[in-house]
């Protein structure tokens, strides 16, 4: 792999307005941090919506308005969150594809969450990757675990490649519940991973102070990257991410320093079997 794919996730549902006043949580503030970001080299928004109390909804016309600005924004490809926050129920979370984004996460199983429970059935799973095939939207498979790449390998043999042929990965790592932000965890997913179809491909994403490891280890492995307030609210200890651009940013240096620059969206969606906008 000659070059990177790089994924923001610049809200999510975990992180509060105001334990965080620079996160990004309407849809002004969130179009301006896609912009910024796609500048530095990002590829992928990886996106979480907010109410207008901040807190986070799956509420169906404003994930339509917030695709629709994204797009009349920028050229990123848009991936819609189907997790949201724990709290939500399956319904609401099938929904968020209809509001027709390019690609939406779909996670491989159920893992604890720090206190909560991120709740994924088999029954649920085959329905959100099924779904996708017939609306022409791109998945990327969330893996919390390293068994949840075996479940990924079931549903592929059982129900058919993605729409677009091509499976990509997301290893969401150091989640209290989930496997550690290691370079040993995410070699032992790397091995799995060769499992999957042809050219599959991974990203992953480091929680918290795991972040910079993981990143150094995914690069050094041929992976892709994902980055943003989602996952790490601390650039460094002591010191708070003031933005979503300096975590881009460093991604992108660490990208550059592996002679793998970013990938531009048209070379994204090249590799993830979409059609060019």
């Amino acid at each position: 792999m000659t070059g990177t794919l790089i994924t923001v996730a610049p809200t999510g549902a975990e992180s509060s307005k105001a334990a965080v006043p620079a996160l990004p949580v309407t849809i002004d503030e969130l179009v301006a941090t896609a912009k910024e970001c796609e500048a530095l080299g990002a590829a992928i928004v990886h996106v979480h919506i907010r109410d207008d109390a901040a807190e986070p909804t799956l509420d169906q016309g404003r994930l339509r308005e917030t695709v629709a600005a994204l797009r009349q924004s920028t050229d990123l490809i848009v991936q819609l969150s189907s997790g949201g926050a724990v709290t939500d129920p399956e319904a609401d979370r099938l929904a968020v594809l209809d509001a027709r984004p390019e690609m939406a996460s779909c996670t491989m199983g159920t893992v604890n969450f720090g206190d909560g429970v991120f709740l994924n059935r088999w029954e649920f799973i085959v329905d959100l990757h099924t779904r996708m095939q017939d609306k022409g939207i791109v998945p990327e498979y969330e893996i919390f675990d390293l068994g949840q790449l075996t479940t990924l390998q079931r549903l592929l043999a059982q129900h058919g490649l993605p729409y677009g042929g091509h499976v990509h990965v997301d290893l969401v790592m150091g989640v209290p519940g989930g496997m550690p932000g290691t370079a040993a965890a995410l070699v032992a997913c790397h091995q799995a991973i060769r499992d999957l179809p042809a050219g599959s491909t991974f990203s992953a994403t480091g929680i918290g102070r795991s972040t910079i490891p993981v990143i150094l280890a995914s690069l050094a492995t041929g992976g892709h990257l994902r980055v943003g307030m989602e996952d790490t609210v601390t650039y460094a200890k002591g010191r708070p991410v003031e933005s979503n651009m300096q975590l881009v940013a460093r991604a992108v240096g660490f990208a550059q320093l592996a002679q793998r620059p970013p990938l531009t969206t048209a070379e994204a969606r090249e590799l993830l079997g979409m059609v060019a906008r």
